[in-house]
């Protein structure tokens, strides 16, 4: 029998609880942000440091005291070889989303915290710890950015009648899918960004649409996810199917992360 779900008011309340153990593992980053950290490289390729490791452990610490009853399927752990899973309600965490850019001082580097309901995530919260930028999002109810001491809603914007911007992974992704697939949209501007503000900044109407044709993990994509469903976009498949999580072994297809719906479908691609 499945859990009822978690009703908006007190997934209010988990958002205002999770807000510092997120702001502690940012502190924790950015300790870290100059000290001239050497990568090490995981199986899969990619790198990660310390600050990845220690941020991981300040959230899934805090986690654990908030909500004991919930698991917690986070990047690290996952690295590591640690048994995870989902199941009808669970975290997905990744501590530290962008090491690349970390690592280059570009600032556009992420704390990720989702909360998954029935494959969806219901809650989710990005910090831009460099950037002083904090995105939170509850599907339902409403997208907000905090910055300079303010909290501000967010709205994803309508296609605009000049055309759309599209933004790009910096580090990551297939060039001639991605030209393919833009080939018959009225793109005005193409620029790049570096985690998961690609989809805080849709969500926040700088931007109309962000397709990621290249391997992502879904603690990569979850946090943000939420913040662009609660700002009125989508992500999809590129089949145009809802994004879910808890997939076997956690990763995701390619996909469309989009800003409110365009007046035209959106093309799709074969996977080539």
């Amino acid at each position: 029998m499945q859990p009822a779900q978690t009703p908006l008011s007190e997934l209010s309340q988990i958002a205002r609880a999770v807000v510092p153990i997120a702001r502690d593992a940012g502190a924790v980053i950015l300790e870290l942000y100059t000290s001239g950290l050497r990568p090490r490289v995981k199986h899969d390729g990619s790198p990660v440091t310390i600050a990845d490791e220690h941020a991981e452990a300040v959230i899934l610490s805090g986690l654990a005291r908030l909500a004991p009853d919930i698991a917690a399927v986070s990047e690290e752990a996952s690295a590591r070889g640690e048994r995870c899973s989902g199941g009808d309600r669970f975290w997905l965490v990744d501590p530290l989303d962008g090491t690349k850019e970390f690592l280059n001082h570009t600032g556009e580097f992420t704390v990720n915290i989702a909360l998954v309901e029935r494959a969806r995530p219901v809650l989710g919260l990005v910090l831009a710890p460099a950037l002083g930028e904090l995105y939170v999002g509850l599907p339902g109810r409403g997208a907000w950015i905090h910055r300079n001491g303010t909290w501000l809603p967010m709205s994803a914007r309508p296609e605009p009648a000049q055309g759309l911007t599209i933004l790009c992974s910096r580090s990551h992704g297939d060039p001639a899918a991605l030209r393919r697939y833009l080939a018959d949209l009225p793109v005005v501007a193409n620029r790049s960004a570096g985690s998961s503000l690609k989809f805080c900044f849709v969500a926040a109407g700088k931007a109309d649409l962000y397709p990621r044709f290249g391997r992502t993990m879904e603690w990569d994509t979850a946090a943000a996810h939420a913040v662009l469903d609660a700002a009125g976009g989508a992500v999809t498949d590129i089949a145009g199917r809802d994004l879910l999580y808890g997939k076997p072994g956690f990763e995701n297809p390619w996909f469309i992360a989009r800003g409110k719906a365009p007046r035209r479908a959106p093309p799709t691609l074969a996977r080539s």
